[in-house]
């Protein structure tokens, strides 16, 4: 759903660009003319000079630009924008559901979208995350493709599908980078998660920005300054081995911020050989490769990021035992390594303690 339209579409510009591109033909512009015999069918086989003496309507610059921005016609065009103008304002999440189990509603109060345009902010007690969305109303049900440019997501797509009615919404995704779903429900081990949400309010919300993507320059630099992972390479041994399998969170704490009881029941830690992948909600939040230094005390414990908006950056931290429950303290990426399992307000850390699934 490759569209070429500026964030915020509205058809009103849409319709000067249309007049804009009227005058310019008239007035013999180059790119207008080349604009008319590249984009309106009307015009094939035309030469320009013919174009020129074409008396061309407002109806036709309009079919052109509609084409121009990846749309089929006009109709195409304006059915777009007025549903993604129909989408802004700020939801409320009424239910969610992934993988074929609810998540309680008591979790789902503090959490919001804000949609302005194309762009949207997901509020979270978790997290933030910033994006930008497109449509296709011409299928049926809607499809929906979520790009995440900011926050534990980044570089991330989700495949979807939505309908609206009035100040209800309804979106169903694919989480795990599949094939959209086909309905607007949810299976154990589907990969999907649908949420309905209610309009809390209609005004454009502030601050959505969409998220400021990594240039190409600064894209090229993180690979280039990666760290070398062959430190990383999987060598087994006593805690490691420990620690395969999965747990579930007993709490987490995210820079002073513990997570709410009900997202708590809803994460889970992954361990395969020296690959670890920590979900809440179905959300991948780490994976990454494991090295250990069970030498010190308390043990040291390395992530090298595999995805996420840092990959192949290193993340320090150390653990401990408390009874048969394991116990992280992880700083921040590009932080000094933790001495103590505190998590103040502030710090950047992460704290989380897990118990073995039975």
């Amino acid at each position: 759903m490759s569209k070429d339209l500026p964030s915020r579409p509205h058809l009103d510009h849409l319709r000067r660009q249309a007049k804009q591109l009227l005058r310019e033909l008239g007035a013999g512009d180059p790119d207008a003319i080349a604009t008319i015999l590249q984009h309106l069918p009307e015009a094939r086989g035309m030469t320009a000079a013919q174009v020129m003496t074409t008396p061309f309507r407002l109806a036709d610059a309009q079919s052109a630009i509609a084409r121009k921005t990846g749309f089929a016609g006009w109709p195409h065009l304006a059915r777009h924008v007025e549903q993604l103008r129909a989408m802004e304002g700020s939801w409320s999440s009424a239910r969610l559901e992934i993988n074929g189990s609810a998540i309680p509603a008591a979790g789902l109060a503090d959490s919001r979208i804000l949609i302005d345009g194309d762009l949207f902010r997901s509020e979270t007690p978790e997290a933030i995350y910033e994006g930008v969305f497109n449509i296709n109303v011409e299928a049926q049900p809607h499809e929906i493709d979520i790009e995440f440019v900011e926050g534990p997501e980044a570089g991330r797509r989700n495949f979807g599908i939505f309908q609206l009615d009035r100040d209800r919404l309804e979106i169903c995704l694919d989480i795990n980078g599949n094939p959209r779903p086909r309905g607007f429900h949810t299976s154990p081990g589907s990969g999907h998660a649908c949420e309905s949400l209610t309009r809390t309010s209609a005004a454009r919300p502030r601050d959505v920005s969409g998220g400021t993507r990594t240039t190409v320059e600064k894209q090229a630099a993180t690979q280039k300054a990666a760290p070398d992972a062959s430190p990383f390479a999987y060598a087994n041994g006593a805690t490691l081995q420990e620690l395969q399998g999965e747990w579930t969170a007993v709490k987490i704490v995210r820079d002073g911020q513990p997570l709410p009881a009900m997202m708590l029941r809803a994460a889970r830690r992954l361990s395969h050989q020296n690959e670890v992948m920590v979900s809440v909600a179905g959300q991948i939040m780490v994976h990454a490769l494991v090295r250990l230094d069970e030498s010190t005390e308390p043990i040291r414990i390395d992530y090298y990021m595999l995805d996420g908006s840092l990959p192949g950056t290193i993340q320090q931290g150390i653990m401990e035992w408390v009874g048969d429950e394991a116990c992280f303290c992880m700083a921040a990426p590009g932080r000094d390594r933790p001495s103590d399992f505190l998590c103040a307000q502030g710090s950047g850390r992460t704290l989380s303690q897990w118990r073995r699934e039975k």
